[in-house]
């Protein structure tokens, strides 16, 4: 694929969504007219995308609903380090910015290199803020690209990354494996450390196509889903319901961790090998995870106990 942005016979228009929060989209530029736009001179890059909104929600959460588990723990004052893939237009780390410290935290948006520019574009124009613009950096990361991950070590106030965010991100074969590689780069001890979370936002669009990443990523990674809940801190068990169950597609949002013993394995570098599980485990044999599997099962169920 020459360019992912702008796949064979393109046709997607803008889209719109149900959820509202405080500091929701109340910036023009992700209205129905800003996003045709952008999907003209920047294809898939330039349309939010549904599981950016449901993203949006859990890291910037209405008093209405309660997570399990929290992106933010009440009270943590511990400074935020943060890389989100596919940026695209950017409207989860430009919502996200209003609640970061710019004096603490560091907010990284990265895309294709020229993706760049619209991201930049955006950020200039939502926040007037000049403090909160300087928390935020653009840089290129094509998935899969060593050399575009390691430029990021050099940014300065880079410490070890606290969260790596993900919305919308599986979706064509080819990028898979790219993707993979790059979350098990940057969660590798040479920029993150054990407590490094990753955020995925993800809707079911191809089964059969999407699969043979959660097979290989629940490998390297030990991941589950976010839970939701309407109403106090006293929720009972039963009110619990995994976020996104009731929204079409079905949608998930999935905390991620590394698995400590993944970072001594070797990582293949033939994608078709890294899908099919090799390096994983310290052999070179196929082999592959079961935790998305179960999740889905799990999903027909209405009520899930945290």
């Amino acid at each position: 694929m020459s360019n992912p942005n702008f796949p064979q016979n393109l046709d997607i228009q803008p889209s719109t969504s149900s959820f509202t929060t405080g500091s929701n989209s109340s910036f023009q530029i992700y209205d129905y007219d800003s996003q045709k736009q952008a999907i003209e001179k920047y294809g898939i890059a330039g349309r939010v995308w549904e599981a950016a909104y449901i993203l949006n929600v859990y890291l910037n959460p209405p008093q209405r609903l309660i997570f399990d588990p929290p992106f933010r723990k009440q009270g943590c004052s511990q400074g935020l380090r943060i890389i989100e893939l596919g940026s695209g237009s950017g409207m989860i780390g430009i919502n996200m910015s209003r609640s970061l410290n710019p004096e603490r935290d560091l907010l990284i948006l990265t895309d294709l290199p020229e993706v760049c520019p619209l991201l930049e574009n955006n950020v200039d124009e939502a926040l007037m803020c000049q403090s909160l613009r300087d928390s935020i950096k653009v840089r290129p990361l094509a998935w899969g690209n060593s050399k575009h991950a390691q430029d990021l070590l050099s940014i300065p106030g880079f410490q070890s990354i606290t969260h790596i965010l993900c919305s919308d991100l599986v979706y064509f074969p080819e990028l898979l494996a790219p993707l993979l590689r790059t979350l098990i780069q940057l969660s590798s001890s040479q920029f993150a450390g054990p407590q490094l979370r990753v955020l995925i936002s993800y809707k079911i669009r191809s089964l059969s196509k999407e699969t043979p990443f959660w097979s290989a990523f629940g490998l390297w990674f030990e991941f589950e889903p976010v839970l939701s809940c309407e109403g106090t801190l006293d929720c009972s068990k039963t009110l619990w319901k995994r976020f996104g169950s009731a929204l079409e597609g079905p949608m998930f949002i999935f905390v991620a961790r590394r698995r400590p013993e993944s970072l001594t394995w070797i990582v293949p570098s033939d994608d078709q090998a890294l899908l099919a599980g090799f390096g994983a485990h310290g052999t070179m044999q196929a082999k592959a995870d079961e935790t998305f599997e179960s999740l889905l099962f799990m999903s027909m169920v209405d009520d899930i106990e945290p």
